[in-house]
């Protein structure tokens, strides 16, 4: 594969085509193994044998990095990367060779741009990527009783990126990843082994990984909420749910509104709380606001009922006491509330 065409092939595998990313947000380290497929190799040059052709068994791969992310999906890292892949069966035009052996070893660096995929799943975040580096390739390979290369070239190295990670929960920060990578080089030459010329071959890898990723800026899980303290009779409790992103009084929202206003004038009541709350999508500060425009709204409806303004206390926590604990970005409706306490 010409260079243009595999910077084009690495473009295109870098593109983050959808939504949202799960952030990692600073330092991180990764790695991973797994089996490796080193395609069939044509052998060319003016010491090739004609027609000559280098076939290899199944091999395995190995990796590790650092990276960094930037808190919005996007990643960039340093790979450091080992495949190996025996010989199976070496052929000229005129057939196969007896006695054919070897191994080729492929090593190098590379730096990678990925991007993280939020499905909004929670369990499974998907990524995608593209590298580029420099790696060597070690061959050694005979046929018919002698050694046709065994030598070491370097050349630019490219490669795809397609993954998933699993986020273990226990454990805040690690995730267990599963990867393809197509990982390629330049066409490398070796001196033949009887010093009669070059011999130029093909590194094209298909790679299959399981991993591991930590990283090493994530806070732990808020613990659970702590349970509520039982109010003393006579008080009441009553929720108020509001659409996404949004502060006005529904029609059945009104109709709770409604009950709570009478009952506040049938029992003895001291205090009435009024609480905005909001889930987890947007910034705490946009929350804060948004639960305190909620919370303002339910009590201007109460005042309308008939309810004194001097009872009502207005309160706005935000996002910071959901009635569903989840992972920030999660859409939960019952977290979107005003709570209204009559005491």
């Amino acid at each position: 594969m010409k260079l243009r065409s595999a910077l084009l092939a690495a473009t295109v595998l870098a593109a983050p085509g959808v939504a949202m990313a799960q952030p990692v947000d600073g330092l991180y380290i990764g790695g991973g193994a797994g089996y490796n497929i080193l395609q069939d190799a044509d052998l060319s040059g003016g010491a090739a044998p004609a027609g000559g052709k280098a076939e290899f068994n199944g091999g395995w791969v190995g990796l590790g990095s650092i990276g960094w992310g930037f808190g919005n999906g996007l990643r960039v890292e340093l790979e450091g990367n080992f495949r190996n892949n025996d010989v199976d069966e070496v052929s000229t035009s005129a057939g196969k060779l007896a006695g054919p052996g070897g191994r080729q070893r492929t090593y190098g660096a590379m730096v990678n741009a990925l991007f993280d995929i939020d499905l909004g799943l929670g369990w499974v975040y998907p990524y995608i990527g593209a590298g580029a580096g420099y790696a060597w390739t070690d061959l050694k390979l005979s046929g018919a009783g002698s050694r046709l290369v065994d030598d070491t070239d370097g050349q630019f190295a490219y490669q795809g990126i397609v993954g998933a990670a699993f986020p273990i929960d226990a454990v805040p920060g690690l995730s267990l990843t599963a990867e393809y990578r197509y990982f390629a080089t330049l066409d490398p030459e070796f001196e033949a082994s009887n010093g009669s010329g070059k011999i130029e071959t093909e590194n094209r890898n298909h790679s299959f990984l399981i991993g591991a990723r930590y990283a090493f800026n994530v806070a732990p899980p808020p613990p659970p909420p702590a349970a509520p303290v039982a109010a003393p009779a006579p008080a009441r409790t009553y929720l108020v749910f509001f659409d996404w992103d949004r502060a006005d009084l529904t029609d059945r929202a009104r109709q709770i509104i409604t009950e709570a206003a009478n009952a506040s004038k049938s029992v003895e009541v001291t205090t009435i709380e009024v609480s905005g709350h909001a889930d987890l999508t947007g910034t705490p500060a946009y929350n804060q606001r948004l639960s305190l425009r909620r919370a303002n709204n339910v009590a201007a409806e109460l005042v309308r009922q008939g309810v004194p303004q001097s009872a009502i206390t207005i309160q706005a926590f935000g996002d910071t006491r959901p009635l569903v604990p989840t992972a920030r970005g999660v859409r939960e409706p019952q977290n979107r509330r005003v709570e209204i306490v009559l005491k």
